[in-house]
C-alpha cells in the first residue's frame, strides 16, 4: 500500500493499493467515526462494485444506502443533484454522517458538490474507479455540476476525508475509458514530469497496465504538490488546465455526448501545442496521444469553439488564461484578453 498525504486546509490521505475496495470499510472507519453513509454511484459502476463496498462497510458496522443515477456527463446536472439531496433527506443523513462517491469523474464531481452544500457541508469519501478520476478529479477538492451556460460552472472547493484508489478497478474499464484517463496522464507528463512522459512514449494502450501503479502514484503526487501550493486555483494550479480550455469547448460543441473529456483534453493539448510550440514538441505529443487511441484534431470549426471558451470558468473579466508547454515537463501560464485569444486561435 502506498499513501500520499495531501496537506491542504483540510489534510487527508490518498491510499493507492490493489484490492483496497474490498477493505474500504476498514480504511474509512479509521478516519470517520460515523456508522451511517450513502453511496452515490452510476448504473455502470454500481453494478460492478456497489455490493463489494456495502459488504465491506457492513463488516465495520457502517450501514449504507445506495443512490444510483444514469452514467455519463449528461447526468452531472441540477436535476440529478436535486434527486441526491432528496435521497439524503429520505435516509435522514445528518451532519455527523457522510457520503461516498463510488465511480468516475462525474460521480466524484456531483457527490463532492452535494457534500459541500447539503446541510452546509458534510464529510465525503472518494473511491474513484476510473483512471481519470484516480489521477486527477478525485484529488484536490474541486467539485461541480454543469448548467446550460457551460461545464463545471457551479461548484465548490470541498476536500474529501479520504481517497481510496484501487488499481484493480481499472481492469474492467473499456478501452475508451482507459484512453480518456490517459489524456490526463499525458497532461501531467507535459506540464511537470519529462520522465513520466518518456515512460508513456515507451508504452502504449496495450501494455500500460504494466506500469499503472507507478503512473497513478506519480500523477497524484504531482497534483498534491500543485494543490498544496495553490489550493484555490489562483495561480500555479492553473497549469493543471493544460488542454482544458479548448477541451471543454470541444466537449460542449459535441453536447457532451459522443466526445469524452479525455478526447477533448487530448485535442486541446495538441491544438495549442501545434500553434505555439516547436514542430519537435508537437510531433512527440501527437505521437504519444495517438498511441493511447486518442484524437489529435477536431472537425469542430474554431469559430464555433470560441464562444465556449469565452464563457469558460478560466476567464477573468475580459481576459482568459491558457497553458503552453514549450519544453516537455515545464508549463507556462499565459493570460491574454479574450479578443487576443480569439485572434491567436484563428491564426
Amino acid at each position: 500500500m502506498k499513501t500520499i498525504n495531501v496537506r491542504t486546509s483540510r489534510p487527508y490521505n490518498v491510499i493507492i493499493e490493489r484490492g483496497s475496495l474490498s477493505k474500504s470499510g476498514e480504511l474509512i472507519s479509521q478516519v470517520i467515526k460515523s456508522h451511517k453513509t450513502v453511496i452515490i454511484t452510476d448504473d455502470t459502476v454500481g453494478a460492478l462494485y456497489a455490493d463489494t463496498l456495502v459488504q465491506s462497510l457492513e463488516k465495520n458496522n457502517i450501514t449504507s444506502s445506495v443512490f444510483v443515477f444514469p452514467h455519463g456527463e449528461q447526468s452531472k446536472n441540477l436535476t440529478v443533484l436535486g434527486e441526491i439531496y432528496d435521497f439524503l433527506c429520505q435516509k435522514r443523513i445528518t451532519r455527523s454522517d457522510f457520503i461516498i462517491a463510488l465511480g468516475g469523474g462525474v460521480v466524484g464531481d456531483i457527490t463532492g458538490f452535494a457534500a459541500a452544500s447539503f446541510l452546509r457541508g458534510i464529510e465525503f469519501v472518494q473511491i474513484p474507479t476510473t483512471l481519470l478520476a484516480q489521477v486527477d478529479s478525485s484529488v484536490g477538492g474541486k467539485t461541480a455540476i454543469d448548467i446550460a451556460g457551460g461545464k463545471n460552472l457551479v461548484g465548490a472547493f470541498k476536500q474529501p476525508a479520504l481517497v481510496i484508489c484501487d488499481s484493480d478497478t481499472l481492469r474492467t474499464l473499456p478501452q475508451s475509458e482507459l484512453s480518456c484517463g490517459m489524456a490526463e496522464v499525458i497532461k501531467y507528463g507535459m506540464i511537470r514530469d519529462e520522465n513520466l512522459f518518456n515512460i508513456l512514449e515507451n508504452h502504449d494502450i496495450s501494455n500500460i497496465d504494466d506500469v499503472m501503479d507507478d503512473i497513478v502514484y506519480t500523477c497524484i503526487d504531482i497534483k498534491r504538490n500543485v494543490v498544496e501550493n495553490d489550493e484555490f486555483d489562483k495561480g500555479e494550479r492553473m497549469i493543471l488546465n493544460f488542454g482544458h480550455t479548448l477541451g471543454h469547448a470541444i466537449e460542449g460543441w459535441h453536447n457532451y455526448t459522443d466526445y469524452t473529456h479525455g478526447m477533448g483534453v487530448a485535442v486541446g493539448m495538441c491544438m495549442i501545442t501545434e500553434l505555439l510550440c516547436s514542430p519537435e514538441i508537437t510531433e512527440r505529443l501527437k505521437k504519444c496521444v495517438e498511441s493511447y487511441k486518442l484524437p489529435t484534431s477536431t472537425n469542430a470549426p474554431v469559430s464555433e469553439l470560441l464562444p465556449y471558451c469565452s464563457t469558460d470558468k478560466k476567464c477573468d473579466s475580459d481576459s482568459i488564461s491558457y497553458i503552453v508547454c514549450n519544453k516537455i515537463g515545464v508549463a507556462e501560464i499565459k493570460k491574454v484578453t479574450v479578443a487576443e485569444f480569439e485572434k491567436l486561435m484563428e491564426g
